[in-house]
């Protein structure tokens, strides 16, 4: 079979078995939900829109919808996961996605989507189903952009296959089993450097994976080298290739080109435009005088910020460096994050805010995308996201990263909750790039003066109440 010109070769499709229904009597009743489960389980209000790659079928037939999980045929212990989890229905995203993601033959599906719709769940679900656990085989591959957000992924996995005989495994930097020559768990989760490797090496055998899952496409694409290691990831599956899931939160050409590409003939699944806002998240900006005013500031916001829980974006990681070295030096606890540092100190560090061990994290883009901590009600833009941060964004200097500053402020305000932002403006440059904002967004960022510091406290504290 031929490659094309961007490296992808013509698929064909397979079709998969999901577990069946199991004949055991046992009825599992749901649980009543838990709003604060710390997955995207949550339902949400968004509008779905589909697409059938069948264009002579009705996309709003009954066939194509579903209200409950029993109707979907899954089998028994993952309803049992999915009540254990403390859910009851499917998400808007779940009642359209999961009928077309479980049917046979498989079919391959792309879907617009930010985390907390319901969507990891809806790939998770795909997942376990089509896994046979008879079979000490990887039957299961799905990728992320970072390992946070991969880590995050497999806790979704391991929950709702709590009932499961499901093996796991991550492929992400340092965290394979010393000598590890072989990996036949049946689902793998990692990140595309180390999933490249692991199968270029067959240590990760590919000739049974069915589900091929790629999240937060446009992320990838938009990280240096990433998008070609997923097409290599791609390209090392089997001829017969496995049932392709694809979210990205956006698609602007060039990931709906790389996405048509990459699963063809998909049905499609888009979350009215609209719905990606920031509507619940109160947006402010602190005129500082230069850099150095900026770190003062944020230092006397260090009482607000540990009210609940708070990330500080940086452009740079020796920014976050500097910062967390001085407030830890001046007796604050904060902790800083990024791509540079060692993989055991990454996951701990994630760990322990996960777990409100730490209240503030200062860190670069590294998390500005999918990763879900319900009790972050602030976010602090100390530098604003630029175009020129992307790798494939050249000639944009200066320009501000609209879709970033979203998905920045949107780690606050989580499934309805309060949340703020603040963006620290210092210059004629910053005050340009947040006016673009402001007019992207069409909504008002209000000022807060920050020369009365008991008044700057006032407006904050009244935000977050």
């Amino acid at each position: 079979m031929e490659k094309d010109a961007d490296g992808f070769y013509t698929p064909k499709p397979e079709t998969s078995t999901p577990l069946a229904p199991t004949d055991d009597k046992e009825e599992v009743k749901p649980a009543e939900p838990d709003q604060s489960a710390n997955t995207d389980l949550i339902a949400s209000t968004f509008e779905v829109t589909v697409t059938l790659a069948d264009q002579q079928a009705d996309p709003n037939s009954p066939l194509y919808s579903a209200k409950t999980f029993e109707e979907l045929g899954l089998h028994q212990d993952l309803l049992k996961g999915l009540y254990d989890l403390g859910f009851s229905k499917p998400s808007k995203i779940q009642e359209r996605a999961l009928p077309l993601l479980l049917a046979n033959p498989a079919q391959n599906m792309i879907g617009q989507s930010q985390s907390g719709t319901g969507k990891t769940a809806a790939f998770v679900l795909t997942m376990l189903s089509r896994v046979d656990f008879s079979k000490n085989k990887t039957q299961a591959l799905c990728l992320a952009p970072s390992r946070e957000l991969a880590r995050q992924i497999m806790s979704v996995v391991v929950a709702m296959g709590k009932f499961t005989p499901v093996q796991t495994e991550y492929a992400i930097k340092d965290n394979l089993p010393k000598g590890a020559t072989r990996i036949t768990a049946h689902i793998v989760v990692g990140t595309p450097g180390t999933m490249t490797d692991l199968l270029r090496r067959k240590v990760i055998d590919s000739s049974e994976v069915k589900v091929f899952v790629l999240d937060e496409a446009d992320n990838m694409l938009d990280q240096d080298g990433l998008g070609e290691q997923t097409l290599r990831v791609k390209n090392m599956l089997p001829r017969s290739q496995p049932q392709i899931i694809l979210f990205s939160a956006t698609f602007p050409d060039h990931v709906r080109n790389f996405a048509n590409k990459f699963a063809p003939n998909a049905n499609k699944i888009e979350l009215q435009k609209e719905e990606l806002s920031v509507e619940g998240i109160r947006q402010f900006y602190m005129d500082c005088q230069n850099e150095e005013h900026k770190y003062d500031i944020l230092v006397s916001l260090y009482q607000l910020l540990t009210i609940g829980q708070s990330i500080i974006f940086c452009q740079h990681r020796h920014t976050a460096d500097r910062i967390s070295q001085r407030m830890t030096a001046e007796g604050h606890k904060v902790a800083s994050l990024h791509g540079a540092k060692d993989a055991t100190e990454r996951d701990s560090i994630i760990d322990n805010f996960r777990e409100g061990r730490e209240k503030v994290l200062i860190t670069t883009n590294v998390i500005a995308r999918g990763i879900d901590i319900l009790q972050v009600n602030m976010v602090v833009n100390y530098d604003l996201p630029l175009m020129n941060e992307r790798g494939n964004a050249s000639g944009n200097d200066g320009k501000p990263d609209i879709e970033t500053y979203i998905h920045r402020i949107g780690r606050t305000g989580r499934f309805g909750r309060k949340g703020i932002s603040i963006n620290f403006v210092h210059d004629h440059g910053t005050w340009k790039q947040m006016e673009e904002i402001e007019k992207a967004l069409g909504k008002k960022i209000i000022r807060i003066e920050t020369n009365d510091l008991d008044e700057m406290e006032e407006k904050m504290k009244k935000a977050l109440k």
